[in-house]
């Protein structure tokens, strides 16, 4: 209940909507009660099976005050105008009734359309805003595939099984609380007793929706693993078929795919039976009510008349429809709780890396970056040590390179100046401003970055390049493919920087990725750049371009360097030597060789 509450929440934003559907289903109920009631004492009045009511009975609130008033009203039209014409009249009357009942439904329902549709597009803007806030760690603990999965279908599961159970949620209680009033009058004692019978029902069929819940969560989750091997597969085409792995890896989606075959089955099976078990359950309290309900009019010492006794079972024949409707949305929303459940794990995750409400002013970068007795662990089970008392300065304008094994904490300590990790203790500081006390925003705009995996979107050129700076003009866009060494090569593609690059830029070569990557940094114009073994995985003629459009990209700029090849580092003005997290030699590459030590070492062996 506490999730459903938590989906309602949403629908606040659509108030107006809410409202007016509600004050459209109350009409629709009123005109279906109104027109259910009318027929009957009509045609008995038509057809002389009732006296008329020469007298205007007094007003009160009882069923029989109600009745007399009709025939009194009937009568007195028909004694006036005749039986043909107040036939007619009827008749128009009942069709303006059923025409504005199923308008003011129709109204209902274009009303509710919009909460529905409008708590899902928040549901789903909320859950990708977390996204892009939680941190890179989580991302590393996550499959993606199931993050993907919860995104699409688990939303689109609380829409069709929590969503379409809005217009029973708002109209079916009013529906059932009119007509349980107007029972209420005509026998206190019978809808007691259907009261007692509804809710023994109630529990029944809570029964059944607490195991539709806990099938229907291990089913969405056998989903999101289903999600992540297509996404691995599809990632990794490749190397399965280099490595002729497509059998094993067909035979674990195939188990998956059977396991969640399953749980579908266990879950519809369950979810199907709503309809004929209330079914079921609501012919049993009928049988039942017409017994009780007959044997009170059988009894002479009772006041309850047989006409109102069939009028009572005509208006409770017609709650059974809502109750119906109920028992099916019950079942839904369980199916949709479990969904509801893995989207909020997600949205209550804590973002570890949070905007300082009581930021500094932070105009422009000054003098240097300092790292402060910095440590680093990761915690996954048990806390890991990356990063253990780290401290150097790196004045603007100079480039520092790190170097050092693989797993010596290179790419740690460089991506704890954006933030995209938070130390363990020690600080950053830029200007001898902790970075802390710096709008994140405003930090990220100052910082570029180049990595080893050049990532870019399915999307154009010019797109990919303009993501550096959207507020850049088309003739910026080419100065800083120019730059980049991009220029010529995108000229020769198909459409120019209007060229669709494909999934992750697949349409292009390693090289002419990278060196859109660059672009970007460059029309970025970042303070401080971050080169993260921007070349490693390069040939020699790709690196020779991509080297020629870093050195332009760092000239006059403030660089940190990771790099495994020597041409990248060896012009560095200082080179940081990295081993288990710590800061073990320091100095320039002339210095680092002659004293012969763990530099001089991962020289030799290139190794960095």
């Amino acid at each position: 209940m506490k999730e459903y509450l938590r989906i309602l929440k949403h629908a606040k934003a659509y108030l107006q909507y809410v409202v007016l559907n509600i004050v459209f289903n109350a009409f629709y109920v009123i005109f279906s009660l109104v027109s259910l009631v009318l027929i009957i004492p009509f045609l008995e009045l038509l057809f002389d099976k009732k006296p008329p009511v020469s007298e205007a009975p007094e007003f009160s609130f009882s069923v029989d005050a109600i009745i007399d008033m009709f025939y009194f009203r009937m009568g007195s039209y028909m004694e006036a105008h005749g039986k043909e014409e107040t036939l007619i009249w009827f008749c128009f009357l009942i069709v303006a009734i059923f025409f504005l009942k199923n308008l003011f439904r129709y109204a209902a329902l274009y009303c509710m359309a919009a909460v529905r549709n409008g708590v899902v597009f928040d549901l789903r803007k909320e859950l990708y805003d977390t996204i892009l806030a939680l941190p890179l760690s989580y991302f590393s603990k996550e499959r993606k595939g199931d993050l993907i999965s919860r995104m699409n279908a688990d939303v689109n599961e609380i829409e069709k099984s929590i969503m379409s159970t809005l217009e029973v949620a708002f109209k079916e209680p009013f529906t059932i609380i009119v007509y349980l009033i107007t029972m209420l009058f005509m026998s206190p004692q019978l809808t007691i007793f259907v009261l007692i019978m509804i809710g023994l029902t109630g529990i029944l069929i809570g029964q059944v929706g607490r195991s539709l819940k806990k099938k229907s969560g291990i089913g969405q989750q056998k989903l999101g693993i289903l999600t992540s091997i297509l996404d691995e597969t599809i990632g990794g085409l490749r190397i399965i078929k280099s490595f002729n792995a497509g059998s094993n890896l067909r035979n674990k989606f195939e188990d998956t795919n059977r396991s969640y075959l399953s749980i579908s089955n266990q879950v519809l099976r369950r979810r199907d039976l709503s309809s004929p078990l209330s079914e079921v359950l609501t012919i049993i309290i009928v049988a039942i009510v017409l017994w009780f309900g007959g044997g009170l009019v059988l009894d002479e010492t009772n006041p309850l008349q047989a006409e109102t006794f069939i009028g009572f079972m005509l208006i409770f024949s017609q709650l059974i429809p809502p109750a119906k409707k109920f028992a099916t949305a019950f079942y839904n929303i369980q199916r949709g709780l479990a969904s509801s459940e893995r989207v909020s794990d997600v949205m209550d995750t804590p973002i570890e890396v949070v905007k300082n409400t009581s930021t500094v002013s932070f105009e422009n970068f000054r003098s240097g970056i300092s790292y402060e007795n910095v440590s680093f662990s990761y915690v996954d089970g048990e806390e890991v040590e990356v990063l253990s008392d780290v401290s150097f300065y790196l004045p603007k304008g100079k480039m520092f390179a790190l170097v050092g094994q693989s797993g010596s904490g290179k790419s740690t300590l460089v991506d704890l100046l954006p933030r995209f990790y938070e130390p363990r203790s020690g600080k950053i500081l830029i200007d001898d401003i902790d970075i802390r006390q710096i709008d994140l925003n405003q930090l990220r705009s100052m910082i570029g970055v180049v990595s080893q995996d050049p990532i870019l979107f399915n999307d154009t050129i010019y797109n990919n390049i303009l993501m550096g700076n959207e507020s850049a003009s088309r003739a910026d866009v080419e100065k800083a493919a120019r730059v980049a060494n991009a220029h010529n090569f995108i000229m020769s593609s198909q459409n120019g920087y209007e060229t669709t690059i494909g999934d992750r830029g697949m349409n292009l070569s390693g090289g002419e990725r990278q060196r859109l990557t660059i672009a970007r940094a460059v029309l970025k114009n970042p303070s401080i750049l971050i080169l993260d073994e921007a070349t490693s995985s390069l040939d020699s003629e790709s690196e020779k371009l991509v080297q020629d459009a870093l050195l332009k990209l760092m000239k006059n700029r403030t660089s940190i360097v990771i790099a495994h090849r020597l041409s990248t580092i060896q012009f560095a003005d200082e080179i940081l030597v990295m081993d288990n997290g710590r800061i073990v030699e320091r100095g320039s590459h002339q210095d680092l060789l002659s004293s012969n030590g763990v530099y001089n070492r991962l020289v030799e062996l290139q190794q960095f």
